[in-house]
């Protein structure tokens, strides 16, 4: 992979070469890099003249007490550091993307605009971030008949011609996953640590060869865990799909966040499946705005339920009535 003039200034601009946090200049944040970007644009400049022009030059007009232009300078200054971590990164099968080519998630640009991230790290088939899908969302510690559920999920979806995107978290998101792998379907999974660690392990090295998964993260490649960049990611896996489903969600944290998140921002549609359990947050979920979904998958007419689904990507409007489908097999909010 050759990394362009142009993506290597936004990686010195924005991206951490390190796992430590005790980098002596910090990279730019995603809004520093909107101001800084659109400030560029503006005045008819790109990043890559900053490698090769004066940055004194090019930014005397430029003026920002967080965003110093001793600080791009410092930032620019890291070429060895970009080069050993991507020596390392590529070697090992990772490639990069930035905001700014071509084959760049437009469900992410579509939905989140500038708040898409500037760079994501992956390994895997690229094209699968555009080819959309249902989200499959849910909590660590589930049921096994939960467990069974959406790795059936995964497994008709795939049988359907469809992708599923997750989490890679143990529990419901990687059922889902392996659900689909397993039925040789298409897989994105979203990380918010260890990229580089999940790369070479049996579970995914096989379907990241037969181009059948693709691994991304916007965060560190070599990042532990960090209940921060879980959260954050959680808005990636929703808006690269075309509907979302959470199969159980406690009454608060990662699940129920984001999927009241999505609520709010209209993102997707999003549907939750049925329980009697009554410690989950799954009916706080619906009576936000959620859908409920049969909890029988044998139930469940998948052809039908993503049809459904694919009609209502473009409402604006939340869909939380629940009805009988036209189809016995499938109960739908529609």
């Amino acid at each position: 992979m050759v990394i362009t003039p142009h993506a290597q200034a936004i990686l010195l601009l924005t991206a951490h070469f390190s796992n430590k946090s005790n980098e002596s200049v910090k990279p730019l944040t995603l809004r520093e890099w909107n101001q800084f970007a659109s400030w560029l644009s503006d005045n008819k400049q790109k990043p890559e003249a900053l490698m090769t022009g004066s940055v004194n030059d090019i930014l005397s007009e430029w003026s920002n007490c967080k965003i110093t232009v001793d600080r791009i300078t410092a930032l620019l200054d890291r070429g060895s550091a970009l080069a050993l971590a991507m020596e390392k990164w590529l070697r090992a099968g990772l490639w990069v993307m930035t905001r700014s080519e071509s084959d760049y998630p437009c469900y992410l640009k579509k939905k989140l605009r500038k708040d898409s991230p500037v760079v994501f790290f992956g390994c895997g088939n690229r094209r699968l971030l555009n080819k959309g899908g249902l989200a499959v969302v849910g909590s660590r510690k589930v049921s096994d008949a939960d467990l069974d559920y959406s790795s059936r999920i995964g497994e008709l979806v795939a049988e359907n011609g469809h992708s599923i995107i997750s989490g890679g978290a143990s529990g419901v998101d990687e059922a889902a996953m392996q659900g689909a792998l397993s039925a040789e379907g298409t897989v994105i999974g979203v990380l918010a640590h260890s990229l580089l660690k999940a790369t070479s392990s049996v579970k995914y090295r096989k379907h990241l060869m037969t181009g059948n998964l693709v691994l991304v993260t916007p965060f560190h490649p070599e990042a532990g865990f960090n209940p921060g960049n879980a959260m954050r990611r959680n808005k990636y896996i929703y808006c690269l799909s075309d509907t979302a489903l959470v199969i159980y969600s406690g009454i608060k944290g990662g699940t129920w966040t984001g999927a009241h998140e999505n609520l709010r921002k209209q993102w997707v549609p999003l549907w939750v499946k049925e329980t009697e359990d009554k410690t989950a947050g799954n009916k706080d979920i619906v009576d936000s705005g959620g859908n409920w979904i049969t909890s029988t998958i044998d139930n469940l007419d998948i052809s039908s339920f993503l049809k459904a689904h694919g009609a209502q990507i473009d409402s604006p409007e939340p869909v939380t009535k629940l009805v009988e489908s036209k189809s016995p097999q499938l109960r739908l909010g529609l």
